[in-house]
């Protein structure tokens, strides 16, 4: 390991002395190139060398343990820096496990109403209400795709793009089933219902990842549906794309351009079969060793969201916080981050195992 990570620094230094050649800096595709690199391994570095100056002030402290006049206090130094080392090794270990390379893409974001009818199409809407505010809360965008609205409020499906910095590595968790416990407002009784809506995040498609020939490709244009005014069912505006080979369909009709909406479909498109090819991938590693960290398996009941209690449930880790109106409103970066470190720890025992 500690072979790695002097490589590691080696190249830093190279990369430090790159960016500021006249050269590289004149270039802005290798610039923008290796500035990514050394923002990378930047964290890395910075760790292995607080490790190795706290190494060489444990050394200095043990030193002075023969000094009687000194001893007292190089003891409770020592238990600072030796807790320090232990904190620092962790970070480092944490640092060095490989990268999920979809970590800072885009996403697509679908949100499906299940079981529960109008309550949980109305929960589908709360939830796309919450990813909303916290992509708000982190400067990301976000923009409708394609909706399918429900006549009491909420979404049948929503589909939507977000866009900023590290938009998957922050929200690739949340793929799965979420189950809501609430009285709807039209039960008379007070009865507390359970509704469920499925969630998924994919990392959105670039042009190199996939290659869609054309005549896989069935395109359909027809005129759009729902709210929209005049505009509405004037013009053959809506597309629906079909992906012959894997029976992938997509339809958009945000857009009054034709155009507008077919490359909404086609980004869509992509991603999706972008998506099933690494579920494909990930299912098979998962095979292979028995275990598939941080999957988020859409098959499986993942969050339960409890409001006459005020209770935020996630089973995966155990985690239940009692501030379900904040977490409604996107405050959700405590759980997105208690989710990254689960997943993290069992990939470094993983790790550990392997090794």
């Amino acid at each position: 390991m500690l072979e790695k990570i002097e490589e590691i620094e080696r190249r830093f230094q190279e990369l430090e002395a790159l960016l500021s050649d006249p050269a590289v800096i004149g270039n802005q595709t290798e610039f923008r190139k290796f500035s990514r690199e050394h923002a990378d391994i930047a964290p890395l570095v910075d760790a292995y060398r607080q490790h190795r100056k706290v190494l060489e002030e444990i050394e200095g402290n043990r030193e002075l343990l023969s000094d009687p006049d000194m001893k007292e206090m190089a003891e409770e130094e020592l238990k600072s820096l030796e807790a320090r080392r232990e904190e620092l090794e962790k970070e480092i270990r944490l640092l060095l496990l490989p990268k999920d390379p979809n970590d800072s893409r885009n996403v697509i974001l679908e949100i499906r109403a299940g079981t529960g009818g109008d309550e949980s199409a109305l929960f589908s809407g709360d939830l796309f209400r919450m990813y909303s505010r916290f992509a708000e809360k982190n400067r990301w965008k976000v923009e409708m795709l394609s909706c399918s609205e429900s006549e009491r409020g909420g979404y049948k499906e929503v589909i939507a793009a977000i866009e900023g910095q590290d938009v998957y590595a922050k929200l690739k968790y949340e793929s799965g089933t979420h189950r809501v416990q609430r009285v709807p407002e039209t039960e008379a009784q007070g009865r507390i219902h359970t509704s469920a809506c499925t969630v998924a995040i994919m990392a959105e498609a670039e042009d190199v990842d996939i290659d869609i020939n054309p005549t896989d490709l069935k395109i359909d244009v027809y005129r759009s549906s729902g709210a929209g005014g005049q505009h509405v069912n004037t013009t053959d505006s809506a597309v629906r794309i079909t992906h012959l080979p894997t029976g992938t369909v997509v339809a958009c009709q945000e857009e009054r351009s034709q155009i507008k909406n077919r490359a909404k479909a086609m980004k869509v498109l992509k991603t999706r079969i972008l998506d099933s090819i690494q579920q494909e991938q990930n299912a098979k590693m998962a095979a292979e060793r028995k275990q598939q960290v941080g999957s988020g398996d859409r098959s499986e009941r993942i969050r339960t969201y409890n409001f006459p209690q005020g209770r935020m449930t996630d089973h995966r880790i155990g985690l239940t916080l009692y501030k379900l109106d904040a977490i409604m409103q996107g405050d959700i970066a405590e759980i997105a981050d208690a989710l990254r470190a689960h997943y993290q720890m069992e990939a470094l025992q993983a790790q550990s195992e392997a090794a």
